[in-house]
Parts: structure tokens; C-alpha cells; sequence
């Protein structure tokens, strides 16, 4: 199916006003946006629009009840200059994964797929290629009725909207693990990418922000004993030869693409795995015994971050020598080149617009 996509370019465009060399992430936008509707039958007017407001009634339901999903993902160019993503189609599955998670109007890959090829098609050129750099795709999904009650919104807007974006994480993260509040609990929406779940955790992150951690490092809410991933990001331990990383079993944090991709690079190599619950206790003991050798969190933002420091009740892993981390440099550069087509794509993970 070939969708009729309408398309308004904007007379005037604002890319000649960016500095590419000096980017803060998520606030340059591109100069247009993807939108589509769910009229409670079907989908319908998909369209390229100038970026700009979306008028709403005060009244939606998205607003209200927090029906709200999005997505994360990046687009590159190759080494010939031609625009490519990185798995989208895996973030088409978790949207819907999250849409139904929430009582939501799954999404057509055509819808999804055909919006940001049109997308990007007119805004190419935001594509950066300095170092580090690329384009940030943010899918989302929205209820729409104007109408209080608590049930499930009959309509939706899909749109799409894009920003050229650096390093996420200029330096090694230092984070903090949280023995009182929560993120996510068994039964609950913590493998949904929704809205919801990312504003609860302001409050510990603004308070571990102001003792000087990057982010809240999140544990299991039974027992505060288990690591489960950072509010952006999921996380692995090396201890001696072996990557450990909290097992997805739970349903309580993000099956990231980034952490899956890792993975499957890692049983490429020969590495041995472990995805298991991963006891915080362990990786202190891990620490003092000496057999922890590298920490890191992965995700579409932050790619491959180093993570230098925990905190947990009153003690301290710092590790040092990180220019040696051998498997964190190894993924890291690995990642970036298949990316941007410097090394061969052997999972065919790229897709070519």
C-alpha cells in the first residue's frame, strides 16, 4: 500500500539559523513534521505540515488520563551522503507494544514507515554529519477526545517530528541508586514507552541531579535489591568475562533497541552472556573483590555511555581507566560504524531511504 501523503513545505526554510558544530539536545527543531489522525474507524490524512503548535481542546483525553506513547530513533547518512535509520521498524513494533499496553489504536507500518520517509525526504538536509552527530526522530502517539470520562479515547493523532541532535552524555555518567521511590512495578506499564512513566521519576531525578548525579539509577520496587535501568537508558556490568544485563522477564523496564543490539553484537563475538536479575549487592561485592571491570547504559539517545559511578546507601563504585574498557569501546565503535555504513551490516539492521 502507497499512502497519498499531502505535503506543505514551508516557505521559508530555518536551517541556514543552525550552528551544526553546536547543538543542545531536543531543541532545534527541523523545519516540518508528520501528522496523521485516527477518526475511531480509520486512519486518515496523513500529511507533512511546517513544524509548529498543534491546536487541542483543554479538554483532551490525553492530557487527562495520560494516553500518550512515543518513540526514540535516529537517522544518519552513509558515507555517499544518502539518509538511513538504524532498526525502525523495531520501534514501529514497540509503539504498537506500548499502544496496546495502553488501551491504544495500533499503528499501520505503512503509516509509520511511509510518514518518515516522507519526513525526511523534505528534510534531509538536517541530517548532520560531524562526529557524533545525527538526526533525532521523535514518533508519538496521543488520545484525542474531547471528553471527560475515564475510558479509553476513541481518536489518536500520530505525528512525527525531528531534531538534529550531538552526544546526548558529553561525559561518563555518575548516577545514583534509589532505595525509597520507584519506577516501575510487575503488572505495571514499565516496558510501555509512555509518557507516564518518564514523568513520575522527575522528582527523584531532579533531587539525585542536585547531589550531583546525572541520573537515578532505578531497582526493582519489591526489594530494592535488583537493577532494572536508568531513566533514559538500559544498563550492562561486566564482571571478570562476562556481560550481565537485568533480564526483560519482569516486564518492569524498556526492551531497548540499542540493548538488544548490543547483545546480539556480544553473542556474535563470543562473549558470554547473562540476562538474569542482577543483584546491586553482586556488583559492590564485584567492585571490592576486583572483578568488576566495566559498567555501561545503552539507548537510542545516549547510543553507548559510560557509566563511571554508583552510588547506593552511602557507598561508592568509582571506576577508573576508562579509555581501556575494552568492551565498552568495542560497542560503542561498533555501533557508530554500522551506522553510518563505515563497516559491514551483517544483521541488515540498516534501512536506506
Amino acid at each position: 500500500m502507497t499512502l497519498d501523503i499531502a505535503v506543505e513545505r514551508t516557505p521559508t526554510s530555518r536551517i541556514g539559523q543552525v550552528d551544526f558544530d553546536n547543538i543542545q539536545f531536543g531543541r532545534i527543531f527541523s523545519d516540518h513534521q508528520y501528522l496523521v489522525d485516527f477518526d475511531g474507524e480509520n486512519w486518515v490524512n496523513p500529511r507533512v505540515v511546517p513544524y509548529g503548535k498543534i491546536a487541542m481542546s483543554p479538554a483532551i483525553s490525553a492530557i487527562h488520563y495520560g494516553q500518550a506513547i512515543f518513540e526514540g530513533m535516529k537517522a544518519y547518512k552513509d558515507t555517499e551522503g544518502n539518509p538511513q535509520l538504524f532498526r525502525p521498524l523495531e520501534n514501529w513494533k514497540r509503539l504498537n507494544r506500548s499502544a496496546h499496553r495502553m488501551g491504544m489504536q495500533e499503528i499501520p507500518e505503512e503509516f509509520f514507515m511511509e510518514g518518515i520517509r516522507a519526513l525526511l525526504d523534505i528534510d534531509k538536509d538536517w541530517i548532520p554529519t560531524t562526529e557524533g552527530s545525527s538526526l533525532y526522530l521523535r514518533p508519538f502517539m496521543f488520545a484525542t477526545d474531547d471528553y471527560i470520562g475515564v475510558r479509553p479515547s476513541n481518536t489518536y493523532t500520530f505525528a512525527i517530528f525531528s531534531c538534529p541532535v550531538n552526544a546526548y552524555y558529553s561525559q561518563p555518567l555518575r548516577v545514583k541508586a534509589e532505595s525509597h521511590y520507584i519506577r516501575a512495578a510487575e503488572g505495571g506499564v514499565g516496558a510501555a514507552k509512555c509518557a507516564g512513566n518518564y514523568g513520575s521519576v522527575m522528582m527523584p531525578a531532579k533531587l539525585a541531579q542536585k547531589e550531583g548525579f546525572h541520573q537515578v539509577l532505578w531497582l526493582d520496587a519489591r526489594e530494592h535489591k535488583f537493577i532494572e535501568e536508568t531513566g533514559t537508558t538500559n544498563m550492562f556490568v561486566r564482571i571478570g568475562d562476562t556481560l550481565l544485563t537485568p533480564s526483560l522477564d519482569r516486564h518492569t523496564i524498556l526492551a531497548g533497541i540499542t540493548r538488544d543490539s548490543i547483545l546480539k553484537l556480544a553473542a556474535h563475538w563470543g562473549w558470554k552472556i547473562e540476562e538474569r536479575d542482577v543483584n546491586i549487592d553482586e556488583v559492590f561485592e564485584a567492585y571490592r573483590n576486583g572483578t568488576l571491570k566495566e559498567i555501561f547504559a545503552s539507548g537510542t539517545a545516549a547510543t553507548v555511555a559510560q557509566v563511571e559511578l554508583i552510588h547506593y546507601e552511602g557507598e561508592e563504585i568509582q571506576l577508573g581507566g576508562l579509555d581501556s574498557w575494552e568492551w565498552y569501546h568495542k560497542l560503542s565503535n561498533t555501533m557508530r560504524e554500522i551506522k553510518t555504513g563505515k563497516t559491514e551490516d551483517i544483521f541488515n539492521w540498516i534501512y536506506k531511504l
